[in-house]
């Protein structure tokens, strides 16, 4: 990959994010779309509290983006109503990922967030709705999530879902023009995991790798969906 141009924002020049780097064999653009998150992770826990949600929609690496963060701090991983099956106190003091986060119970999600609050631990709650949009029963619940601060992240722009489609093709030993990346960017669906299949599939054929290929396969695909 190309260097990326220099930030103009303060805040990312301190930073200096790449455009691209893999993580936990997936590809981690960092965009318009999903800096802000990127930015606060790589500082988080510090200076924002001891619980923090990451939410967007589906395909966007908001998922990735806590993987990363918890390989790196020695997080906890948990997944949905899943995180209900362990002992919260095994957790005290400790830093956890909750993933799916608006799948677990009341109790758990209750149990987990005061554990942060009591100090030495840290939370990340991923989902694609804001804890504000989380329908729960406790109030007491209700109060905490809606004191967790919310950090969004968008659906995949041009720049980084022509990253990922090039990493993918990478992974395959595929050189794609340029004009084919625009192709595939203008009709794709937002997601990480619409370019995966795209170029899966485009593999697939044992083929060159074509724009007319590639109508074919996306048309096959749209087809599929309908």
């Amino acid at each position: 990959m190309p260097a990326p141009s220099a930030p103009s924002a303060p805040a990312q020049n301190q930073l200096r994010l790449p455009l691209e780097r893999h993580v936990l064999g997936e590809a981690v653009v960092v965009s318009d779309s999903n800096v802000e998150a990127v930015q606060v992770l790589a500082r988080w826990p510090d200076g924002a509290g001891a619980v923090l949600a990451l939410h967007g929609p589906a395909g966007s690496g908001k998922s990735r983006l806590a993987a990363d963060w918890a390989e790196r701090i020695g997080a906890v991983p948990l997944d949905g109503a899943e995180a209900a099956l362990i002992d919260p106190l095994e957790l005290e003091g400790r830093p956890v990922l909750l993933d799916r986060a608006a799948d677990a119970d009341d109790e758990t999600l209750f149990h987990l967030i005061n554990l942060a609050n009591g100090g030495g631990g840290a939370l990340l709650l991923v989902s694609r709705s804001a804890p504000r949009q989380w329908a729960v029963s406790l109030p007491d619940l209700r109060s905490r999530l809606d004191a967790v601060r919310a950090v969004a992240i968008a659906a995949p722009d041009d720049a980084v879902l022509s990253a990922i489609l090039r990493a993918r093709f990478a992974e395959r030993s595929i050189a794609p023009a340029d004009d084919l990346i625009e192709y595939l960017v203008r009709r794709l669906d937002r997601s990480a995991e619409a370019a995966a299949l795209a170029v899966e599939r485009l593999d697939a054929l044992h083929r060159p790798v074509t724009r007319v290929l590639a109508r074919q396969v996306l048309d096959a695909m749209d087809a599929a969906r309908d």
